[in-house]
C-alpha cells in the first residue's frame, strides 16, 4: 500500500467535510450550538489508541460498519455523562405527557428509551461523516444498523471490530471532535478503514510515486526511539527521571497546528534542520515545568539575572541548552538509520502564549506546503512537573525521498549517539552524532 500528499489530503478534506455536517446534524437535534474541532489522520500503535480509554471514565458509543467505497467501521464515543446530557435535552424538547417529562429528569442510567435515543443521536453523527466522505469522493458508502456499546475499556468498544490494530500495529486512524459552544458536551469519533480498501482508496487517488505504507511505519519506530533518546537525555542533564508517555504520527492541515497548542504561556527552544529531510523540531514546555527544569540544572536559580520577556536570562540559557541536545538525541537516530546529513540551526528561545509560539514555523513551512506530518511526543517526569511537548515537522517533499531509501532493517540495528558532557549549571557541551551537526549559542 502507498500514499501520497495529495491523497492523504483528500482523507483530510473527507474528515473535515463529515465533521462539519455532523456538526450541523447535532445542532438541529439538541438546539445547542456545534463547531467542528480538531480534525486528525493519526498513525496510532494499537496501544496507543487503547491508552486513550485507560481513564476510567465511562463510555458510550454507536458502531457501524461501512461497506462500498469505504469498509470498515467508524464509532461514535461519548463520555457517558455527556451521552446523558445529550438525551436527557432532547426528551425534554419531546415531552408532551408527565410519563415523558418524568423520563426526561435528571438522568443516571441508561433505559431503553434513553437508549434508543442515545443510539439515534450517534446514528445521525456517523452518518453526518460519513456523507462528508461520500461527498468527497463522489461515491456511495453504506452503513449498517447502527449498534449501542457502553462501558470503560477500549475492549468493550474494539475487540468486536474485525482487524482492530494490535498492540504494535500501525493504523491510519480518522479522529475529529466536535464541540459545543456553550457547555460541555462533546464526543469523539472514530475510523477503523479495512486496509485493503484503505489501499485501493489511495491507489486511485494518488498521484504521485508515493511512500509505501511499511517505510512509513518504520519511520514511525525510527521517531520513537528518537523521542527515548530525548527523554534519557533529558534524564542525565536534569536528574529528573523522564520517560516518554504519548507518541503519535499525525497528518495534518498546517493551519491546524496552532488549534493544537495549549492556551497558556509556554516555553521552548526551536530549531530548523537540514538534509534529508529538512523541516522543524519544537520542544515545548509549561512555564512551571520549564521552572522545575531551570531549578535542576542550574541550583541558584534564574531569578537573580536580569529578565527576558519574563524569563531569567540564566533559565533562557538552561533551556536552550537542554533544547540543544536533545535536538541531537533526536535527529541524530534520523541520520544514522536514513544514511544521510542532518544539520540542525541554533536553538532560538520561545516565550509566548499558545499559538503564538508555533505561528513562525507554519508560517515557513506554509510558504511550500499546504499539510504536514507532525511527531507528537509528550515526554513527563516521575515526581515533578516536567511536561514537554515535541513537534518535529519534516518537509513533506524531503520526506518522501528520504522514505523511499530507508531501509526498514536498519532501524533497531543503528544506535542514536548523542553524547554530552560538562553537564555543570549552563555550562553544557553537546556532541554531535553521527551525521548531525549540533551547534550552540548560548
Amino acid at each position: 500500500m502507498k500514499l501520497d500528499v495529495n491523497a492523504l489530503g483528500t482523507f483530510y478534506r473527507m474528515a473535515r467535510e463529515g465533521a462539519g455536517l455532523a456538526a450541523g446534524r447535532l445542532t438541529h437535534m439538541t438546539d445547542v450550538e456545534t463547531r467542528a474541532g480538531v480534525t486528525k489522520l493519526n498513525f496510532m500503535r494499537g496501544r496507543e489508541i487503547r491508552r486513550d480509554f485507560e481513564d476510567s471514565t465511562s463510555k458510550v458509543g454507536v458502531r457501524v460498519e461501512l461497506t462500498g467505497a469505504i469498509e470498515g467501521y467508524s464509532v461514535i464515543v461519548f463520555e457517558r455523562e455527556n451521552a446523558l446530557r445529550i438525551v436527557e435535552s432532547l426528551l425534554e424538547e419531546s415531552a408532551t405527557d408527565s410519563d415523558l417529562s418524568d423520563e426526561a429528569g435528571e438522568l443516571d442510567e441508561f433505559n431503553e428509551m434513553t437508549r434508543s435515543a442515545a443510539t439515534e443521536v450517534g446514528n445521525i453523527m456517523n452518518n453526518g461523516f460519513i456523507d462528508g466522505w461520500a461527498d468527497v469522493l463522489e461515491t456511495v458508502i453504506d452503513v449498517s444498523t447502527p449498534e449501542f456499546v457502553e462501558g470503560r475499556s477500549a475492549d468493550t468498544f474494539f475487540d468486536e471490530v474485525e482487524k482492530a490494530p494490535a498492540g504494535d500495529d500501525l493504523a491510519l486512524l480518522f479522529q475529529s471532535q466536535i464541540e459545543t459552544v456553550e457547555t460541555q458536551v462533546g464526543f469523539s469519533h472514530y475510523l477503523f478503514p479495512e486496509r485493503e480498501s484503505m489501499a485501493a482508496l489511495l491507489d486511485r487517488l494518488r498521484t504521485s510515486g508515493g511512500i509505501e505504507y511499511d517505510k512509513l511505519d518504520g519511520f514511525d519506530r525510527m521517531a520513537e526511539r528518537g523521542a527515548e533518546e530525548v527523554a534519557k537525555t533529558a534524564t542525565t542533564l536534569t536528574g529528573i527521571d523522564t520517560s516518554v508517555e504519548i507518541r503519535r504520527l499525525n497528518f495534518v492541515s498546517l493551519e491546524t497546528i496552532p488549534e493544537q497548542v495549549p492556551d497558556e504561556r509556554l516555553v521552548g527552544v526551536a530549531f530548523e534542520f537540514d538534509g534529508v529531510p529538512s523541516g522543524y523540531l519544537l520542544f515545548l514546555f509549561d512555564e512551571e515545568s520549564a521552572n522545575e527544569i531551570v531549578d535542576a540544572m542550574v541550583p541558584t536559580g534564574a531569578g537573580d539575572t536580569e529578565e527576558t520577556d519574563g524569563f531569567g536570562q540564566m533559565g533562557q540559557s538552561a533551556i536552550q541548552e537542554l533544547g540543544n541536545i536533545m535536538a541531537s538525541g533526536f535527529l541524530d537516530g534520523w541520520a544514522n538509520v536514513l544514511d544521510t546529513t542532518i544539520d540542525h540551526s541554533t536553538p532560538e528561545f520561545i516565550h509566548d502564549i499558545g499559538a503564538a509560539a508555533v505561528d513562525p514555523v507554519v508560517i515557513q513551512l506554509g510558504e511550500d506546503q499546504e499539510f504536514a506530518f507532525v511527531f507528537d511526543t509528550v515526554i513527563v517526569a516521575a515526581g515533578r512537573e516536567f511536561d514537554c511537548e515535541v513537534y518535529a515537522i519534516p518537509d513533506e517533499s524531503d520526506l518522501e525521498r528520504a522514505l523511499n531509501d530507508l531501509d526498514v532493517d536498519r532501524i533497531e540495528e543503528e544506535p542514536t549517539t548523542a553524547e554530552f558532557q560538562n553537564v555543570t549549571g549552563t555550562g553544557t557541551d553537546g556532541g554531535a552524532g553521527t551525521g548531525t551537526d549540533t551547534d550552540t549559542d548560548t
